[in-house]
């Protein structure tokens, strides 16, 4: 067991969890018998308490079960954006004793046509907005549909700034509140610890998407941690802004506060002077965000009228905080960015930054009960503090498994002294006192002159000029070194048009070790993001190696 970082575990947390031995839906069972009449999710100035939140869930699980022949263990649907719709759908679809897909709404019907075969999927839960894509499935993989209304759960008038899609009435499409009129019971709920609860899908980026089985075990792990790491009371409120179909924002913006009956100001689309307006309107404890988040957040020239005393905790994962950026936090709102890392195959984190002694670019610390290590990814060797290798991944939150793939779950997994352990796929080290840092993905590296250049070390330094709004590091070709290092770069607003990328190469130069500073730079209007607000940077990639295919 890795236990170099016991000695900065968080003060009072204990290193082992119990973890509850139920389903994730008795969380919202026993919250909404708790606090019947206490907001669980606030969305644009409507609120909906516990008792109807679990209301519309039993209905909609009896709905499920009875009008559309759903059983224990089939996959269903999740087809939606951040709404009350999506947490009603998924907590009806597990209160069925099935298994949860969610799906990313920014797929196409193509796409989607993917997750209804892989997944053997008859029903799908969504929205009317998306139901362009899903009518050519209908009688063709998928038998039922049911489809929400956005506006439905807009029952307060409000002056916030709510997307204008989000008001549309009902279509004649729509069955929603007929389901949840239906009258439909759902009978016993037998789901268990050790049975299927979600089947999030994997990125797809090298190739087709994979099934990642999650049980209820491993759902309520890291629920469980993130409820003990930060004590959370049924006080906390939350931001719920990053995808719910994605598990950092599944687990951090959703189930989570459930499980500690706190509450969640939910957002269908980001908009920075929305998100602190909530904060200062709903007393707003925590946000669990991403680094493109906070770098618009913090660029708002009217943040600075804006209350944001409520705030407790700042934190998430993804792509590590650049320095400047998170000093620009601490400096504005009085915060450390608390970073972790986790994978949808870790159910979200696995490591941690301790919240007392957060280390800055760095992933932190094994989760409860995780024993992490670091190899070499041809011989498996074990390897030493500030050794870069493959991370490893034991516990409680490791899936079981990729869905119907069963050389790819082989793969995923290698046995070390007596343990099955996790192949990350990305590249890190751990320092002298066990904290975890990522470097990049195992394929994601830059080979310049031989000499081996990790693109998110580059990025992040490249957030500390002063011009610089985002950046994105790839590769591309260069005659005389094989390979050389290219930003592609966002300057802030106030800067475009004066500053030349010459001028940017000449300052990397000056700050960057010669092997690695960038060579080229282009200057873009934006940053092509994946759903989840990532900085997509295998699309850059890719359509450089075009670029230099064609010469």
């Amino acid at each position: 067991m890795f236990t170099r970082h016991y000695p900065h575990w968080p003060p009072g947390v204990p290193k082992t969890l119990a973890v509850p031995r139920t389903s994730v839906h008795y969380n919202l069972e026993v919250s909404a018998r708790r606090y019947p009449d206490k907001t669980a999710i606030y969305y644009y100035g409507t609120t909906i308490s516990y008792a109807e939140l679990l209301r519309a869930a039993e209905a909609l699980a009896g709905y499920l079960l009875r009008a559309c022949g759903v059983g224990k263990g089939d996959r269903v649907l999740l087809y939606a954006q951040n709404s009350p719709q999506f947490v009603i759908g998924y907590y009806a679809i597990l209160r069925a004793d099935a298994v949860v897909v969610p799906v990313n709404p920014m797929n196409k019907r193509d796409e989607l046509a993917y997750y209804v075969a892989d997944s053997d999927a008859r029903v799908i839960v969504s929205t009317q907005d998306l139901y362009g894509e899903i009518e050519p499935h209908l009688g063709k993989g998928l038998a039922h549909c049911v489809l929400g209304t956005y506006s439905d759960y807009l029952r307060e008038p409000t002056d916030l700034n709510v997307p204008d899609f989000l008001r549309a009435p009902r279509a004649a499409a729509a069955n929603w509140q007929e389901a949840l009129a239906a009258g439909h019971t759902p009978g016993a709920h037998t789901a268990g610890p050790g049975d299927l609860a979600v089947l999030p899908y994997t990125s797809g980026t090298t190739g087709h998407p994979k099934g990642t089985m999650l049980t209820h075990a491993n759902l309520l792990a890291t629920s469980t941690g993130a409820c003990t790491w930060t004590p959370a009371s049924s006080e906390a409120v939350v931001l719920g802004v990053l995808p719910l179909f994605h598990l950092t924002g599944m687990q951090a913006n959703m189930n989570a506060p459930i499980q500690a009956g706190g509450t969640t100001v939910l957002m269908t689309r980001w908009d920075r002077d929305t998100a602190a307006e909530l904060i200062q309107r709903c007393r707003i404890t925590g946000v669990t965000g991403i680094t493109t988040m906070i770098v618009d957040f913090l660029a708002n020239p009217n943040l600075g009228n804006y209350d944001l005393s409520s705030l407790v905790r700042i934190g998430g994962g993804g792509a590590a905080m650049p320095e400047a950026v998170a000093a620009r936090l601490q400096e504005r709102v009085g915060l450390p960015f608390v970073e972790g890392y986790g994978l949808t195959e870790t159910t979200a984190p696995s490591h941690v930054n301790p919240p007392q002694r957060p280390k800055r670019q760095c992933a932190g610390i094994p989760y409860f009960d995780t024993d992490s290590r670091v190899i070499d990814p041809v011989t498996f060797r074990e390897l030493g503090p500030n050794e870069v290798g493959e991370i490893i991944t034991h516990g409680p939150q490791v899936f079981q498994g990729y869905w119907k793939q069963p050389k790819a779950t082989a793969d995923a997994f290698l046995e070390h002294e007596g343990k099955k352990f996790f192949r990350t796929g990305d590249l890190g080290y751990y320092d002298e006192e066990g904290y975890f840092f990522i470097t990049d993905r195992l394929k994601r590296m830059i080979n310049a002159s031989g000499f081996k250049v990790w693109p998110a070390e580059v990025e992040s330094m490249l957030y500390g000029h002063p011009d610089i709004q985002e950046a994105c590091v790839i590769g591309t070709r260069d005659a005389h070194r094989g390979e050389t290092v290219k930003a592609v770069v966002v300057l802030k607003a106030a800067s475009r048009g004066r500053v030349k990328e010459e001028e940017v190469v000449a300052w990397a130069k000056e700050h960057m070790a010669a092997f690695k500073y960038p060579r080229v730079v282009e200057f873009v209007e934006q940053l092509p993001k994946t759903a989840t607000g990532k900085v997509f940077w295998r699309k850059l990639q890719e359509e450089e190696n075009k670029r230099c295919a064609a010469g």
